[in-house]
């Protein structure tokens, strides 16, 4: 396929945003690799500090994605002066795809006491989905940034992951840079680390484990309405809430492409490959310990 000139950067992504934030004590960061359980922890911890609401608009309105642009006029410090402008009357919670030292890491005693909910999935698993995720960006969202599609997009698994993951780096700094950063901070009292596995076989237990960290003790009827609206049925069903419809000047999405079937154990239906599953182990286990790699991939007790 003969790709257009372009870098494929996503120019919407600028992380050197989060280096300007001002924190404030009681800020939660949830810092998730990419199509690894983001939207869902959003959506928790967003429930968590209401105790229980469908009443909102977006998500993402909610839980600011703090190095996203929404359009390529949009400056640094429109979006910084947003974030400032959030109540001070509750907590805020953010997302973010990069790990420290990207996202500054504040440890306990060190500034406002900001906390961190780090969530891990098996790279095999979140590259499947990675592919059709991006498949269903909106042809608006690719012209208003002057980038053609096939920058970025695939029509298979395979040909995605040689010509665009791999090409770029994306699986290295996406999954294992990013779990060897948070590695050696994972028993810090300011961080939380859970894996997507364990939240999937574990719904409202994962839940409980968030708030206790955030130190939340909803009642019995919110706890009900808290597990009804974190759960993958009523996400599904209210999938608009959760599309980052009002993150962008244009859509950003097309129908259906944030809250897939999140299924763990299927990456090969997906279209993964013994070759392509062979080459991500061999480039974990060359930047990670083995013991990190092992928990990536299967989660479980954490070493």
């Amino acid at each position: 396929m003969e790709v257009p000139a372009h870098s494929g950067r996503a120019h919407w992504i600028q992380p050197e945003i989060q280096q300007k934030i001002a924190w404030r004590d009681g800020d939660v960061v949830i810092s998730v690799p990419p199509k690894s359980g983001t939207t869902w922890t959003m959506n928790i911890v967003h429930q968590l500090l209401t105790g229980g609401t469908s009443d909102f608009r977006d998500i993402y309105e909610e839980v600011p994605w703090i190095e996203f642009v929404g359009h390529p006029e949009e400056t640094h410090d429109e979006i910084l002066s947003r974030l400032d402008a959030m109540p001070t009357d509750r907590r805020r919670a953010f997302k973010t795809h990069s790990a420290p030292p990207v996202v500054p890491f504040l440890a306990a005693g060190e500034g406002p006491h900001v906390q961190y909910i780090v969530v891990c999935r098996n790279p095999e698993e979140a590259l499947v989905s990675f592919q059709p995720f991006i498949a269903k960006h909106a042809d608006e969202w690719f012209d208003l940034w002057g980038m053609p599609r096939e920058a970025m997009a695939r029509p298979d698994f395979p040909s995605f992951y040689h010509e665009v993951v791999a090409a770029r780096g994306m699986h290295e700094n996406a999954f294992f840079r990013f779990l060897e950063a948070w590695w050696p901070l994972r028993n810090n009292d300011n961080v939380l680390f859970l894996h997507y596995a364990d939240m999937k076989r574990d719904h409202a237990g994962s839940v409980r484990k968030i708030a206790d960290y955030l130190g939340v003790a909803p009642s019995e009827g919110e706890w009900s309405k808290i597990l009804e609206y974190t759960s993958f049925p009523w996400m599904k069903q209210h999938e608009d809430k959760f599309e980052a419809r009002t993150a962008g000047k244009v859509p950003i999405l097309k129908s259906g492409a944030m809250i897939r079937k999140g299924e763990a154990g299927k990456a090969k239906a997906d279209g993964m490959t013994d070759a392509i599953a062979g080459e991500l182990r061999k480039l974990g286990d060359r930047i990670c310990s083995g013991a990190a790699v092992d928990w990536l991939y299967e989660g479980g007790v954490r070493p």
